[in-house]
């Protein structure tokens, strides 16, 4: 099975569009080892042929055009893709806009829980996306599901699973008890990706506000974890000047601290780990920075687009 990386970085990509911090500048600049990043989303496959791609972000016509496994087939019909099916992890904005532009009337099935197929629902500019064309089918908040395309099994099962995370950003209630702004379980789950026939498998959660014990649980002896790199500190955007929520506000845990996830996944047996989903604040995107060399010696990768996981 093959993991591609085609958008590592948060929302807003990495440099975002009207951001002048440091971080932003140097990328804009090409400083030597600063790399420019689309939003978050991978793709998989296994045999090269049918695509699964988890979240459609703002910028998935370039991710398609960066990637030439998803390009259509020279020896297809006049309109064709690759692309058999797309499976949505939450409801943010860099997770469902870019539906938006696989609208021509092109077949694939697209996967979310009850809650965000609600979302996709209630919003009438994705009927763009013609359910007559687009089949859309319902992931259990819990459970195994077979990736089927248009064509037919993909090959590929994914095991869905809820992770404490944040209901979108459009969607919040500011009146909601508790100081949840009216999350439930749906709004954000995390996938075990393996072939059909067992074997190697990785995990995808891109979106996550904290590790309790049923997530360690879940990862203890994974081959290979792709984990929301959001913030290096919760009150990065804060302490840069670029924003006021912490990254516990917007549902992503800080990579370091003794709540981080660097603690937090300390004791827990993962073969390889690597963080995706990195702000455009985030200082690990600085080459040679003291919290690069922290993530590094924890064992950690940096994720980037392009970066492929074999398995």
């Amino acid at each position: 099975m093959k993991i591609k990386i085609i958008g590592s970085a948060a929302g807003g990509g990495f440099p975002q569009w009207n951001c002048n911090a440091p971080l932003s500048r140097a990328v804009r600049s090409n400083w030597t080892g600063y790399l420019p990043r689309k939003q978050s989303s991978i793709a998989a496959s296994v045999d090269d042929q049918n695509w699964v791609v988890f979240n459609a972000s703002p910028d998935i016509r370039q991710q398609i055009a960066d990637t030439p496994e998803l390009h259509p087939r020279e020896d297809g019909s006049l309109r064709n893709t690759p692309i058999a099916a797309v499976v949505l992890t939450n409801a943010d904005v860099d997770h469902i806009a870019g539906l938006l532009s696989l609208r021509e009337r092109q077949q694939f099935i697209l996967y979310g829980t009850d809650r965000v197929l609600k979302t996709l629902e209630e919003n009438s500019i994705f009927q763009v996306l013609n359910s007559e064309v687009v089949e859309r089918r319902e992931l259990p908040h819990r459970g195994i599901c077979e990736v089927q395309g248009p064509g037919g099994a993909t090959g590929i099962t994914i095991e869905t699973f809820p992770v404490p995370g944040k209901v979108a950003l459009f969607l919040e209630d500011e009146n909601a008890e508790g100081g949840n702004f009216g999350t439930q379980e749906g709004d954000t789950i995390g996938v075990r990706i393996s072939e059909r026939n067992g074997g190697a498998n990785l995990f995808y959660i891109p979106g996550c506000a904290r590790i309790d014990g049923d997530l360690k649980t879940r990862l203890m002896n994974a081959e290979c974890l792709l984990f929301d790199g959001t913030v290096f500190v919760d009150t990065e955007m804060q302490d840069t000047g670029v924003g006021e929520k912490t990254g516990g506000r917007m549902g992503h845990m800080a990579i370091s601290g003794p709540q981080g996830t660097l603690a937090a996944l300390s004791d827990v047996d993962i073969a390889r780990r690597i963080f995706v989903h990195i702000n455009n604040t985030n200082p690990i995107l600085e080459p040679g920075s003291e919290a690069e060399r922290q993530v590094l010696a924890a064992g950690w990768e940096i994720g980037y687009d392009g970066m492929e996981v074999h398995l």
